[in-house]
């Protein structure tokens, strides 16, 4: 009985040393994996502040909990048990669906940079007051606008993540991408929600008695409008640019590595600068995708607008 006992509890140490292998595993992998998708990630940073321009400062936290919350739900409860099914089932289907959400991103884009021309040459007003302050029908368009887009971004970070553990087997897949699905959301809707509350803790700042304090709030409280209207500029630019990335490597996949080739002879030259070679390379890069998006968007845009249903009602909404 003894040893039956003994044996029991060395089965028992065993198994408890394997679990806490396999939660390293998935711990490192994770990490491995949220560091390949920083890229999108900082794009989804910059893209989701333009959708609360405007927006009620008493309104901002409920949208960016209702925005976080489809999240989690974009990439637990639609991709995750998608892209698991597509990577055992059908492989070869993961390339086009990312492409048309590369269009979509791109159409996106598109639109918004017409609209900030339109602007600037007079043609196009601002409406008299945001969507958001229109009724809680604007709000939800908002809304679902902004969970529409972070569709499309949560798949490219979802499926890089795959990708990096598509030698794994499926039960490792599943707690990777759902461990990177809830980190990168909540990092990234966390620094969403401190972007746009910067205003009231710099009002709170400014408050304070200390000298040095108050003179801190009073900066954030006058920089934030152009810190908001730089990141719509911003975000529109990386919607745009993630969009035309994902068309080209896309396209690749697909057997025409033209394109992509061209980006890397282009950028190949200065990648050998020394000490910036690197960051130039990646401008270069950025820029090219940039421009694919721009055009590839701007085609859509028109075909769209030719069409008996043209328009984009939803976008009316983020302006």
């Amino acid at each position: 009985m003894a040893g039956g006992l003994v044996a029991l509890l060395d089965d028992i140490a065993v198994l408890a040393r394997m679990s806490a292998a396999s939660i390293d595993d998935v711990a490192a992998a994770a990490g491995r994996t949220s560091v390949k998708a920083a890229g999108v990630v900082v794009d989804d940073t910059a893209v989701t502040p333009q959708y609360l321009e405007g927006v009620d400062s008493s309104r901002e936290l409920p949208m960016i909990r209702r925005i976080t919350i489809g999240s989690l739900r974009n990439k637990l409860l639609i991709i995750l048990p998608i892209a698991l099914l597509l990577s055992a089932f059908a492989p070869w289907a993961i390339t086009p669906i990312l492409m048309l959400g590369g269009s979509y991103l791109c159409f996106e884009g598109a639109e918004k940079l017409l609209d900030m021309v339109r602007r600037k040459s007079g043609e196009s007003e601002e409406p008299a007051e945001p969507a958001v302050r229109q009724g809680e029908d604007a709000e939800k368009k908002v809304v679902s606008g902004a969970i529409r887009t972070d569709l499309i971004l949560s798949a490219e970070i979802m499926i890089i993540s795959l990708n990096e553990v598509a030698e794994q087997s499926v039960w490792m897949q599943a707690a990777v991408l759902f461990v990177v699905g809830i980190l990168i959301t909540l990092v990234v809707y966390g620094v969403v929600a401190l972007i746009v509350k910067m205003d009231d803790i710099g009002l709170a700042l400014a408050k304070r008695d200390s000298a040095g304090v108050k003179k801190l709030g009073q900066g954030l409280v006058k920089a934030m409008p152009f810190v908001l209207s730089t990141l719509s500029v911003v975000g529109t630019f990386a919607m745009t640019w993630v969009g035309g990335h994902i068309i080209i490597e896309g396209i690749g996949e697909l057997g025409w590595h033209g394109p992509h080739d061209l980006i890397a002879a282009i950028a190949d030259p200065v990648a050998g600068l020394a000490g910036v070679g690197g960051a130039l390379a990646w401008c270069v890069e950025t820029l090219c995708a940039f421009l694919v998006g721009s055009v590839w968007g701007a085609f859509l845009a028109t075909v769209i607008h030719l069409l008996p249903f043209g328009g984009h009602e939803d976008s009316e909404a983020t302006h």
